[in-house]
């Protein structure tokens, strides 16, 4: 390696940097031979001037070459230092100017490149919904997030009891469950319950109760009993109890069997209308309202309820406690599941990601005009904290190059304006 390589590795540059460096030198050493070039021209176009009268024109264009090589060298330095280390004021621009170029930027970029409209326009061509979709459908990426959620699940809950926030949860809950009216909630209830007819199940539920019942030997002695006891004695010499209990049995089967078999037995159309007849008395009788609210205030009252919320509390921790440390923890899958179907409706469904598009559009915006103020302080101290010689070689070595074409530009128009100037003193001041 040569030694300018060497020294450029070693000053920390990278291989850009190198490069970008390599041609802001070679650039230099072919304006600063071109200057040269043409005071040579100059020189000896001058002395044979008067051999040659031609020569004039040469004599003038280098003359002028020079002259416009030479302002705008100084023009190009001047932005990076100062003329051959002489005072001059108004030089080394870049240098004197570090905290104002520093701000200016800051601002500029903040004004620029971070104002609402052009930050939004940005963001809308981002699908942010789109990129949450595909990473949720990958079971991979779900299966870690369900992980990492898992693990933070049981410390939420030690947290959440440390704070006393399920006391304050419980007592809300039933608080709420208070101002909650029983009586119409229970009337909508049963109401879903007979629109099918489906309380009938019930009737068919306790016709079976009443069959075992008249099956049940020790029902029928006591039956058996009561009839003795209201029957004259004379009766009881004849067994009429026996008689009549079978027949009360006998016919209240038959009569049970007649209803279960007939969907549209008398007896069903009177359950029919004695629960329609209770949910509407539920609904708008005010004494069974208060009845209600009466019983729910002195169940809620219980000691056993808010015991029953707390065991309920800890039974849930100790389970997700349990689950979080097992190998195959079942909330770990079903999150994982849960993730990878979200993921994959969500790319299904353009409406919600709009939505969710503009969601983050919103956001993000907002977010980038809160803080857009720090970004340019952050800037602006950043480039006020860089070393000066450091500062001069990062701005030189990326726009030194095309700065020093300008140092040629100088030149030919200086020539060509030297030429228009020498042929015009011939035309219009000889003679």
């Amino acid at each position: 390696m040569s030694q300018p390589a060497t020294v450029l590795a070693s000053a920390g540059y990278d291989a850009d940097s190198r490069a970008k460096l390599a041609m802001l030198r070679r650039t230099k050493f072919v304006a600063t031979s071109a200057l040269a070039l043409c005071v040579a021209v100059f020189a000896l176009a001058k002395s044979f001037e008067g051999t040659h009268p031609w020569l004039g024109f040469v004599a003038a264009f280098a003359e002028a070459a020079t002259i416009g090589g030479l302002a705008d060298w100084y023009a190009v330095v001047a932005l990076f230092k100062r003329p051959l280390g002489l005072p001059i004021p108004h030089t080394a621009i870049i240098p004197e100017n570090q905290n104002r170029i520093a701000d200016n930027l800051g601002r500029f970029i903040e004004v620029n490149f971070l104002a609402p409209e052009p930050v939004r326009e940005k963001l809308a061509e981002v699908d942010f919904s789109a990129l949450v979709a595909d990473w949720l459908a990958d079971s991979e990426r779900a299966e870690g997030l369900s992980r990492f959620v898992v693990r933070l699940i049981p410390q939420t809950l030690a947290a959440v009891e440390q704070s006393g926030l399920r006391g304050f949860v419980t007592s809300r809950m039933l608080e709420q469950i208070e101002k909650v009216p029983l009586a119409p909630l229970a009337a909508e209830l049963l109401s879903a319950l007979t629109d099918d007819r489906r309380h009938q199940r019930l009737f068919d539920e306790f016709i079976k109760v009443i069959g075992r019942f008249l099956n049940d030997e020790q029902a029928l002695t006591t039956m058996r009993e009561k009839i003795r006891e209201e029957l004259p004695s004379l009766f009881n010499l004849f067994r009429a109890d026996a008689y009549l209990l079978k027949k009360i049995v006998a016919s209240a089967g038959s009569l049970l069997d007649e209803v279960r078999a007939d969907p549209d037995h008398p007896m069903r159309a009177e359950f029919d209308r004695f629960a329609q007849g209770f949910v509407e008395r539920l609904r708008a009788s005010k004494q069974y309202a208060r009845r209600a609210e009466k019983l729910k205030r002195d169940f809620l009252a219980r000691p056993e309820v808010k015991a029953l919320a707390g065991d309920m509390w800890e039974s849930l921790s100790l389970f997700i406690g349990q689950d979080a440390k097992a190998p195959q923890s079942i909330i770990r899958a079903h999150l994982a599941n849960m993730f990878v179907e979200v993921g994959r409706h969500l790319a299904g469904d353009a409406k919600i990601r709009a939505d969710m598009n503009q969601g983050f559009v919103v956001a993000l915006s907002s977010f980038v005009e809160s803080q857009k103020g720090g970004v340019s302080k952050f800037i602006a101290d950043q480039v006020k904290r860089w070393d000066l010689a450091q500062l001069t070689r990062l701005i030189e070595m990326n726009i030194g190059r095309d700065l020093q074409y300008i140092r040629f530009n100088g030149m030919i128009i200086g020539g060509l304006a030297g030429i228009a100037l020498y042929t015009a003193e011939r035309l219009f001041l000889v003679n």
